[in-house]
């Protein structure tokens, strides 16, 4: 961060051609103690101005610490730091620290009306669609989001350096970008760039579930490396890259092996070229310009686009984004019970929407960003409305609309704060189908096999490791 300067660090050129007059018939040390004092006091009047900071009544990442006015919303104390006792006998499972919470009140068809104010458009119109089926339980609130100190330091640097200059992030540096956020692009990159562990590994499972309420279940593989996170970043030296996700299916048998990798980038204008697939008769992976954004993820039954990995992934450059402010509303967190290696997915998997037995909800400050498609671009949601959570800036729920301006799908995402880490891990992220009665869960991972955080190298992360794992499912998955 360079320092503050004054509006006129030049001195007069009178006074500069006096001090070399001087200098020519003085001692060099006197010319070299004045020329000292004086850089010395234009030193001290640019350390008058401060840096911009968080203020004080905010959290590090610029939420509200105080509650709210009816308590219903506690203050933050520095969330879960540590891990709670729990985690001693949890055989490396993340045990529930609140698993004595009982629910305050379920919110049903019958008395939706009641809490219409803290339900998003798309949560309403889910108990209008199921309303024998359709609930929602409301545990206490506990805002047990933290991050480690590294993170917090260097959202405080960002303050005096993120710039985003016609969508493109410049300056920016392992912790969150824009702690205060000007307008809803700013809000976005908050999600997009909260920090994650350098490099995770996950085997989950994913379900497209048919009006009928049967399924289509795949085993997905997935590796991300978060280069932004790293403490020593720069963004100009990794040329731009944020992130790089790596992607394949291990089953079903038929589908092994078939991979994508796509880059997070800074420019938008670079994501064409940073996108990769391997598909079932391919060797080698082939580069894939039209990747990202509504193109359907894989093995998803078409129930989710590329840009809804992680809630919300990729540019942001076909829509206009408005920062609409904050509200209070009734989210999915601390999932806990979702993770629980004792809920088998036969027990979860509910024929229109996951167990609502299993789901917790609490009340929660919201940004709450609106996207409205730019004229001249074209995607399937021409309208999408975002809720991202004031403590860690997850997105907990977005509101898509068809190209018609009608309600279409509705994305929810349940998530434990992977304490021991210091990062908060989506466990189970929906997308609802209302007009198909139909909806998609992926990243569970109850019935899979935990996966320590690998050290990889950073060619591990290519086009080529993309098709020789992808080679190697194959093989594995063959009679």
């Amino acid at each position: 961060m360079g320092s503050v300067r004054g509006e006129d660090q030049r001195a007069p050129r009178t006074i500069k051609k006096a001090l070399r007059s001087s200098c020519a018939v003085a001692a060099a040390i006197i010319c070299g103690a004045l020329l000292s004092a004086r850089a010395q006091a234009q030193t001290d009047a640019a350390s008058t101005t401060p840096p911009p900071s968080i203020p004080a009544n905010l959290t590090p990442f610029g939420a509200e610490v105080a509650g709210n006015a009816s308590g219903s919303i506690p203050a933050w104390n520095g969330g879960l730091a540590g891990p709670p006792p729990c985690f001693a006998s949890s055989h490396g499972r993340y045990c529930d620290p609140f698993a004595d919470d009982q629910p305050l009140y379920t919110v049903t068809a019958e008395n939706v009306d009641d809490h219409a104010a803290v339900l998003s458009p798309g949560q309403r119109a889910l108990f209008a669609k199921f309303p024998d089926s359709y609930r929602m339980r409301v545990f206490p609130t506990r805002r047990s989001f933290a991050n480690p100190p590294a993170v917090y330091a260097a959202t405080q640097a960002n303050m005096a350096r993120a710039v985003l200059a016609d969508g493109v992030l410049k300056k920016a540096a392992t912790g969150l970008p824009f702690p205060l956020p000007a307008n809803g692009a700013e809000a976005l990159w908050n999600h997009r760039l909260r920090w994650r562990p350098l490099v995770t590994e996950r085997v989950s499972a994913q379900f497209a579930v048919a009006e009928s309420g049967d399924f289509a279940q795949t085993q997905e593989r997935e590796f991300v490396r978060f280069d932004y996170g790293a403490t020593d970043y720069d963004l100009q030296a990794a040329r731009g890259i944020l992130s790089r996700r790596l992607q394949w299916l291990e089953q079903p048998a038929r589908q092994a092996g078939v991979g994508i990798l796509i880059d997070d980038v800074a420019d938008p204008g670079d994501f064409a070229r940073r996108a990769w697939q391997f598909g079932t008769g391919d060797e080698q992976a082939k580069h894939a310009p039209n990747l990202g954004y509504d193109t359907p993820g894989i093995g998803t039954d078409d129930l989710r686009s590329n840009d809804q990995i992680d809630m919300f992934f990729g540019p942001l450059d076909r829509y206009d984004l408005k920062l609409l402010g904050k509200q209070e509303m009734l989210v999915p967190a601390n999932s806990y019970a979702l993770h629980s290696a004792d809920l088998p997915y036969r027990e979860l998997i509910g024929r229109h929407h996951l167990n609502p037995d299993f789901a917790r909800y609490e009340l929660r400050r919201v940004w709450v960003v609106d996207a409205t498609l730019k004229r001249g671009s074209v995607h399937a949601c021409r309208h999408r409305r975002f809720y991202l959570d004031e403590d860690g800036w997850q997105i907990r729920v977005v509101d898509n609309y068809d190209n018609r301006g009608e309600l279409w799908r509705v994305q929810e995402a349940h998530t434990v704060m992977a304490y021991d880490r210091g990062f908060e891990l989506p466990v189970a992220e929906t997308v609802y189908d209302l007009p198909g009665s139909r909806y998609l869960v992926q990243g569970l991972n109850n019935e899979e096999p935990e996966v320590a955080y690998p050290e990889m190298a950073a060619d591990d992360f290519g086009a080529n490791d993309l098709a020789r794992r992808g080679r190697k499912l194959r093989l594995a998955a063959q009679p």
